[in-house]
Order: structure tokens, then C-alpha cells, then sequence
């Protein structure tokens, strides 16, 4: 199974001999990259500053998702590295991982409990990411669509989007493109690693889609998943 990834660093297989990652393996990225290739509005020159911070953007999800151990990661400094979304309060990668990991991180809100279609406090590291990639078995692909200010403070416009083609929360696919629409704020230290993320978009954009299709009676979605041959596809 092919591991490397043109828009990601770090996944050749003398990088990847030493690396403890969380599935077990190295993520595939075949199905979201040729989503991505499909998809996408925007296609940036060869080493321009736009292509530079996408795949900067991919290769630190996909550290985030898939490494085990936070000392493997090279996109950010593991010591110093924050992230927050909408404002609240910044995290460090020890306390992204006491959350459950990077879905939980990325969907933390202030609703009530009653209100909420997606309870980060309900779901780990496994249970989010078989959900998701479940929900989208070709991936959530990524695209910088605006580059506001370059490094070493990054500020993008960013789009997310795929198709559910699988079940969510008891929820039938509806076969839809789900796009999620935002900006983002990357701080990068000397060495060009990203010490600060501050991400902003609207959740329910998100999981708003995710809730139209008719309800499955007696559906388990982390069951349907665990047989999945995507399950290591992520954005």
C-alpha cells in the first residue's frame, strides 16, 4: 500500500521506520489526493507561497491524526505548539490528546449538551476518526483558497469539503458535497515550524449536512466502520 503523499512531507519510508502511528500503519492518502485533484478551485504555482502553506497545512494533519508520540512530530514544535478554535482557550498537544485528538479539538462548543449533534466529551481518538472516515470514505479534502499574509505569521482562507457517502450519528448518506468554509492563523517559529494555531469557521456548517438524511433504525456506525478500507483516509 502506497504511503507517500506529493502534498504531505514525512511519509517516505525511511521517515516513516522509526514513527509509532496510531492506526498501526502509515496513513494512505490515494482517495482524498485524487478528491483533492478533483475538486479543488484553486491550483497554485509550483513553490509559490499559496502551495507552500497548503501542504504545510495537510502534512500537520495528518501528524495530528495519525502519530502517535509527539515527539515525531516535524511540522511544530511540540513544546511550544498551541491551538484553538473560535476564540477559546489555546491548547497544547498534551491537552489535544486529553480531548480525544484532532476531531474533538477541531468541534469543541459551548452548546448545551442537549443541542449538540457531535459531543466531543462522548467520543475518543477511535471512535471520531472510524466515524468520520466512515461518513467520508474518500476523505475530507483541503484547499488554501486565499493567502492573506505569508510567513512567519500565515493567514489564510481555507475550504474543506467531501461526500457523504457514508452514515453519520444513525443518519442515512446522502451522497451530498459537504463544504465547510473558514480562516485560519498559523504562526511559525525559526525553523518553520508552526508554534500557534487559531482556526475559525462555523461547526454546524458542518454538521448541520450531516444530519438530513432519514434516521436508520438499529444502525451502529462505529460497527459498519470497522471493517472499512479507508479507515486510515483522512483530509
Amino acid at each position: 500500500m502506497a504511503t507517500s503523499s506529493k502534498y504531505r512531507s514525512y511519509l517516505n519510508s525511511e521517515e516513516n521506520k522509526d514513527i509509532k502511528w496510531r492506526f498501526g500503519a502509515p496513513p494512505n492518502y490515494e482517495a482524498v489526493d485524487e478528491l483533492f485533484e478533483q475538486g479543488r478551485t484553486k491550483v497554485w504555482p509550483p513553490g509559490s507561497a499559496e502551495e507552500m502553506v497548503q501542504n504545510l497545512v495537510k502534512t500537520w494533519e495528518m501528524e495530528l491524526f495519525h502519530k502517535a508520540c509527539i515527539d515525531d512530530y516535524k511540522t511544530v514544535d511540540p513544546y511550544k505548539f498551541t491551538y484553538s478554535v473560535n476564540g477559546t482557550k489555546p491548547l497544547s498537544l498534551a491537552e489535544m490528546a486529553k480531548l480525544g485528538g484532532g476531531y474533538n479539538s477541531h468541534l469543541q462548543t459551548s452548546l448545551p449538551e442537549q443541542y449538540q449533534i457531535y459531543n466531543p466529551s462522548q467520543e475518543d481518538a477511535n471512535t471520531s476518526h472510524i466515524l468520520f472516515t466512515t461518513t467520508f470514505p474518500r476523505g475530507f479534502a483541503l484547499e488554501v483558497l486565499q493567502l492573506y499574509s505569508g510567513p512567519p505569521l500565515i493567514v489564510f482562507k481555507f475550504r474543506h469539503w467531501g461526500y457523504m457517502e457514508g452514515p453519520f450519528k444513525s443518519h442515512a448518506p446522502t451522497g451530498e458535497l459537504i463544504e465547510l468554509f473558514g480562516m485560519a492563523i498559523l504562526e511559525l517559529d525559526e525553523s518553520k515550524r508552526i508554534e500557534k494555531v487559531e482556526f475559525f469557521y462555523d461547526r454546524g456548517e458542518l454538521l448541520g449536512r450531516l444530519i438530513k438524511g432519514e434516521t436508520l433504525v438499529g444502525n451502529d456506525d462505529s460497527e459498519a466502520a470497522s471493517s472499512c478500507p479507508f479507515l486510515k483516509n483522512t483530509g
